[in-house]
């Protein structure tokens, strides 16, 4: 009996310490997003992170970074290939320094007429292939394509009409959605996210190409550009959830499918969230007599995607991945009659 009990009390002890010591994941991974650590979508990464912790029954540990902690948002992708990170969740449009084809894949402008369009073609109609293709070679994988729902134009003036867009000064970034709002007329200004506010408090422009209609209006910008354009019907960045190559080809079958399980069903919730709080910001502004919300007819965001098709051509002809990724996109939404 006594040895019996000495038995009992070693193994309680040796219970109590393996309780008492977390144990270290055996991946232990930095993602770095592309938005800070206050905004809705990044706090929705980080509970996903912590979900796959648990589907690996903390095998897999993954540590979302917010925008610019460790490096910038366009030296994600070589950080990711060298290892100074291990994945990131981003859009590849920041990447199109080093081809024009991440430009395209990262944000087609006026293609999707809604998220799930662009989830149906990305995992179902070979996009997501197709960006592996691209990316593959610089060593990242794409483990899963997420996006936003589409973007609000917040404006100062009535837009009813894409006539409406002549002179208009828009804030747009440089690259595709810039040269498109230049088709449809308008006078568009370069200008970084970070100055949209102020810019459209002094009239320095007229309108801009900014984010979700409940971030622009969580900012207060609505009190300077009461007429937002809701649902959007221009951008939709994509999110590129990518690891290192090396790290996701040494990774057993299980954990990759776990992760893109996982990755899968995170898009889809983005979507849903962030629709969610837009809808509840739509009510809000539809009750506010000084908020004026326009939704374009199917008649006129056709006449953008016509314009913006324009400019797919242009940059379909600047290597083959481009012109490889512009025909199977467009092959897609004629399929659809959406083109």
């Amino acid at each position: 009996m006594l040895k019996l009990k000495h038995v009992i009390v070693l193994t309680g002890s040796a219970l109590l310490v393996g309780l008492g010591t977390a144990q270290a994941a055996e991946y232990d991974w930095k993602f770095q997003a592309s938005e800070t650590s206050g905004e809705p979508s990044f706090k929705i990464k980080q509970a996903w992170a912590d979900k796959v912790e648990t589907m690996t029954d903390g095998q897999v540990h993954i540590e979302i970074m917010p925008i610019n902690s460790i490096v910038g948002p366009t030296e994600t992708l070589q950080a990711v290939s060298s290892g100074i990170l291990q994945g990131h969740m981003t859009d590849p449009s920041y990447f199109s320094g080093q081809d024009p084809a991440f430009g395209m894949m990262g944000n087609l402008v006026g293609a999707w007429s809604n998220p799930y369009d662009f989830l149906e073609y990305m995992k179902q109609g070979g996009g997501e292939a197709l960006y592996n293709e691209l990316a593959e070679p610089y060593g990242t994988h794409l483990i899963s394509a997420a996006t936003f729902p589409l973007e609000s134009i917040p404006s100062s003036v009535p837009i009813e009409s894409i006539d409406d867009f002549q002179g208009l000064k828009i804030r747009a970034p440089q690259g595709m959605v810039y040269n498109i709002f230049e088709r449809i007329g308008a006078a568009p200004v370069n200008l970084p996210g970070s100055e949209v506010y102020t810019a459209l408090e002094k009239g320095v422009i007229d309108a801009a190409d900014s984010t979700v209609l409940s971030n622009n209006d969580a900012q207060g910008i609505h009190a300077f550009a009461p007429y937002p354009l809701y649902p959007g019907f221009h951008s939709m960045p994509m999110i590129a959830v990518s690891i290192n190559k090396d790290i996701w080809d040494g990774l057993p079958e299980n954990l990759q499918v776990t992760l893109e399980t996982a990755f899968d069903d995170m898009a889809y919730d983005l979507i849903a969230q962030l629709k969610e709080q837009d809808l509840q910001t739509l009510q809000e502004l539809n009750d506010n007599p000084d908020v004026h919300p326009i939704d374009l007819s199917q008649e006129e965001r056709k006449k953008f995607r016509q314009a913006a098709e324009q400019e797919w051509q242009e940059w379909a002809g600047k290597n083959a991945m481009t012109q490889k990724y512009y025909d199977s996109v467009t092959a897609f939404l004629r399929a659809r009659n959406q083109l």
